[in-house]
């Protein structure tokens, strides 16, 4: 996932449909899997990188949704929010190792989060900002069911 960082981070972040775009990139013009899957029947690989990446995320989608969904996130919440994964995306693109399967299923969980936080960042309106923070506590929970993560919990989220 090493390979070209700043054009996935930049592509991600101006488009969700781009950031599977981006994933293309990656595995040099194979097509990235539209729908996840396991890995004939179980859960795919991680590596520490992926593991350290995955549960900043989630500890930073339990603090934030408590405010989100009660609506008393304010605006620097949800930008820190969006800061917090983003730096975390970053952190796992440059340092992953996980096996080209394994990627690529992983491209569809990052253009998932990354959606997320464009919405959590205000960026389809100020409405939307919550819906962002529940969608990326959504594709956390969807990578603890496709990614062996030892203790890894679900993220409750409220309806």
């Amino acid at each position: 996932m090493k390979s070209p960082l700043a054009l996935l981070l930049a592509v991600a972040l101006s488009s969700p449909l781009a950031a599977l775009a981006a994933a293309d990139v990656h595995d040099h013009g194979k097509p990235a899997p539209h729908k996840l899957e396991l890995n004939a029947g179980s859960k795919w690989g991680t590596d520490d990188a992926l593991r350290q990446g995955m549960s900043a995320i989630r500890a930073s989608v339990s603090q934030t949704l408590p405010a989100a969904h009660s609506g008393k996130a304010k605006a620097a919440d949800y930008d820190a929010f969006g800061k917090a994964v983003t730096a975390q995306i970053t952190y796992i693109v440059e340092n992953c190792k996980l096996d080209p399967k394994a990627d690529a299923q992983l491209h569809i969980i990052v253009a998932d989060i990354m959606s997320g936080v464009e919405a959590a960042q205000g960026k389809e309106g100020q409405k939307k900002r919550a819906s962002g923070v529940v969608k990326v506590a959504q594709a956390a929970n969807a990578y603890g069911k496709h990614f062996d993560h030892a203790g890894w919990k679900a993220i409750n989220v409220p309806h």
